[in-house]
């Protein structure tokens, strides 16, 4: 057996945000990382040591989500100033602004080719937009209330959405029709996501659960709830193997999901933890907060084979039958306390 650490280790923390970390993705090389905030700007962090930072401005209101386009070359940006920005992440920070929403926008998205980005906002709407034509496409419209995020499927034939009616709905489209409506949610959904693979998608709640649903045979197939305060956001790990979560508990959570059970509890934010991002390999995963601090992690876990990270876990199982675990401590909490690091800001 190797010796490599293989629990996930704190490896810097980025300090340059002026209030909370509301959103992080990591670019397609996993070299940079960008961040957006409450304080109106998006950073764009190297990876590389002691590199700069860019700060990209002209937001009038808190940035809600940021995503790095495919390739790389752009970051999309959505702010409660009801806007949407397409950026090139560079020193000038030039950016296109996308008007048609009423509301704040609540969350933004690229489909996976790049040729289109999908808004949630609380103008109880759902939008799609060409990036190549950088204009407004269609709109689709059946949620009761706000919605707070919106993703396409790794195919572009989906897109899930969910909201504050506390429903998880899910669109076709080529029809531009709402195909289902998943109401088991019990609050406010916070989050939505599918996996790598497309099989499966997962919400959050501000009830602090977390539920997976099976596309195949739209059934609820887990449901986790082992945060302590409602979900912000979460991200499966491109093995599905994986799924990280984040809470207004001040922890980051890890479970492993073909067994079904939480394998970490991280602690190195004060105050809520209000996004979390794997990198596009796996190897790294971010998380930003209301401490205004963007902690960068390294996975180590999922260096080793599965069955391994099993087999030193088992003790740790629940008698609690699938789908309802109940949270499961680890032997020992994983306290970090980060030095600070020294990052120039441009």
């Amino acid at each position: 057996m190797s010796s490599f650490v293989k629990d996930p280790t704190l490896e810097r923390h980025f300090k340059g945000h002026r209030d909370a970390v509301t959103s992080a993705d990591f670019s397609p090389n996993s070299k940079y990382l960008a961040t957006g905030s409450a304080d109106k700007t998006l950073m764009i962090w190297s990876l590389a040591p002691k590199a700069r930072a860019f700060r990209l401005v002209g937001h009038q209101d808190a940035v809600t989500g940021v995503q790095f386009s495919p390739s790389g070359a752009l970051v999309a940006s959505s702010s409660k100033d009801r806007t949407v920005r397409l950026w090139t992440p560079s020193m000038k920070g030039e950016s296109t602004v996308f008007k048609a929403h009423t509301a704040a926008v609540r969350s933004v998205a690229f489909s996976y080719d790049g040729h289109q980005l999908v808004t949630a906002s609380d103008d109880k709407s759902v939008k799609v937009w060409s990036v190549h034509r950088q204009c407004f496409v269609y709109s689709l419209n059946q949620h009761a209330d706000w919605v707070r995020c919106a993703r396409f499927s790794p195919d572009g034939r989906l897109i899930a959405s969910c909201g504050d009616d506390k429903s998880v709905r899910l669109w076709d489209t080529a029809t531009k029709h709402c195909i289902n409506c998943f109401t088991e949610c019990g609050s406010s959904a916070t989050f939505v996501n599918f996996n790598s693979s497309g099989t499966c998608i997962a919400s959050s709640g501000s009830d602090s659960s977390l539920k997976i649903w099976d596309l195949r045979t739209n059934k609820l197939i887990q449901h986790y709830q082992v945060h302590s305060s409602g979900i912000n956001s979460f991200s499966f790990h491109p093995s599905n193997n994986y799924l990280i979560s984040c809470s207004s508990d001040s922890t980051i959570k890890i479970m492993e999901l073909l067994e079904g059970r939480l394998i970490y509890t991280l602690h190195g934010h004060k105050g809520a933890v209000i996004t979390v991002a794997f990198s596009r390999a796996g190897d790294l995963f971010s998380s930003g907060g209301a401490d205004r601090q963007v902690l960068l992690w390294r996975t180590n876990f999922d260096r080793k084979p599965y069955q391994d990270v099993l087999q030193q876990h088992s003790q740790r199982s629940t008698p609690d039958p699938p789908p309802h675990l109940s949270d499961i401590h680890p032997r020992a909490p994983h306290l970090h306390h980060p030095q600070p690091a020294a990052i120039q800001v441009t």
